[in-house]
């Protein structure tokens, strides 16, 4: 059954949200809180955020009522899949008063990921990469990530700030899940394409009601993916932005972007790929007892490159740079990939509206304008 394509209708989501439910997975997926829409556990379908989409711009993110009952009809929220995998604080170990030391028993929650789209689904495989992939993998990480169930979405009403087209990794998903949804509206019904990634999610997809396919229904929602791909809010310029992240070193717009940028951290908080931690000791009043913590840490905080002479990037263009470089150029220098999927949170949730896409077509033209030629985008 694996790579084949059938159609549940909208009640057939509800039964496959169920089905995982009483397999024990701890589903995860959207819902509606606090003016957001955002990722946590789901107890029962009825959390999912049926009729509500989000309107977002450089600095703004609006909850917004649909009139259609569409489920997935909105673009990415301010968390991403990262929180579960790699939390944002986790105890490594502890010691007692006789000096016994105790490592921290992870737990191993059986995550179900409930609309994963084609962005972080990417965003999934580069954590992959940094934290499993090498000489030393992450523990933890690997635990969380071997358990999880994957159903992704294809995308096909991108945001205003999305540009995942022109990085290669949506609005439809890559490999790496085990079933895959498209969402179908219209006046015949609401139903979804599922396609089957595999063979735990034939299994599962085995419980809940569904029928063939038709190569109409295949067809249809190939468009309206391809479509969704013509209609991002933003994209990349078409240049080697690794070449032109090298060559801009010394740009004086990095002077620039740091007169508005706050060093607030909040673009790589909700980056879904930004993977950096720090350890923090603590103890009580008694001295008896102390704690090793794991945190999430940001090369916009001063301390991140503090070294016994000071911080080596002590302005804030300074850690501007670092962080974009990184993640369109150098990342591909340590893990053969960039870092960015182009989900645009990052501008999303920019307290002044920086834009990452707007900075590279700057950096874009003035690499022209001082060479007379920009090279063309590399391939991959």
């Amino acid at each position: 059954m694996t790579g084949t394509s059938v159609v549940i209708e909208r009640d057939g989501l509800d039964s496959l949200v169920r089905a995982l439910i009483s397999d024990g997975y701890l589903v995860v997926g959207p819902t509606v809180r606090d003016s957001a829409i955002v990722l946590a556990e789901l107890d029962s379908p009825g959390q999912l955020p049926a009729g509500w989409g989000v309107d977002v711009a450089p600095g703004r993110y609006r909850l917004r009522p649909r009139a259609d009952g569409a489920v997935f009809s909105h673009s990415a929220g301010p968390q991403s899949w990262k929180q579960f995998l790699h939390p944002s604080r986790q105890r490594l170990w502890s010691t007692r008063p006789d000096g016994t030391y105790s490592a921290e028993a992870d737990a191993r929650p059986r995550y179900a990921f409930l609309g994963v789209r084609g962005c972080d689904l990417a965003a999934i495989g580069v954590l992959d990469t940094v934290l499993t992939g090498g000489a030393h993998p992450d523990p933890s990480y690997a635990r969380r990530r071997g358990g999880a169930f994957v159903v992704a979405v294809n995308c096909t009403e991108p945001g205003g700030v999305c540009f995942c087209a022109s990085m290669g990794t949506g609005p439809s998903v890559g490999a790496g899940y085990d079933l895959a949804l498209t969402e179908q509206l219209g006046p015949d019904g609401h139903r979804f394409l599922v396609e089957v990634g595999s063979e735990e999610g034939a299994r599962v997809l085995s419980r809940v009601q569904r029928r063939e396919a038709t190569g109409e229904e295949v067809d249809a929602a190939r468009a309206e993916v391809e479509s969704a791909a013509g209609r991002m809010g933003r994209q990349m310029p078409e240049v080697d932005l690794r070449d032109l992240l090298r060559r801009s070193r010394e740009s004086p717009r990095w002077e620039e972007v740091a007169s508005r940028c706050l060093t607030c951290a909040n673009c790589t908080m909700v980056c879904p790929t930004c993977f950096c931690t720090t350890t923090e000791d603590v103890t009580d009043l008694t001295g008896e007892h102390a704690e090793r913590w794991q945190r999430w840490s940001s090369c916009f905080e001063l301390d991140f490159s503090q070294l016994h002479g000071g911080s080596v990037r002590g302005t804030g263009a300074g850690r501007y740079r670092q962080w974009m470089s990184h993640k369109l150029s150098t990342w591909y220098d340590q893990f053969g990939t960039s870092g960015c999927v182009g989900c645009g949170r990052c501008i999303a949730w920019c307290p002044v509206g920086i834009d990452i896409t707007e900075e590279a077509a700057r950096l874009a033209e003035d690499a022209e304008g001082s060479r007379g030629d920009v090279p063309p985008r590399a391939a991959g």
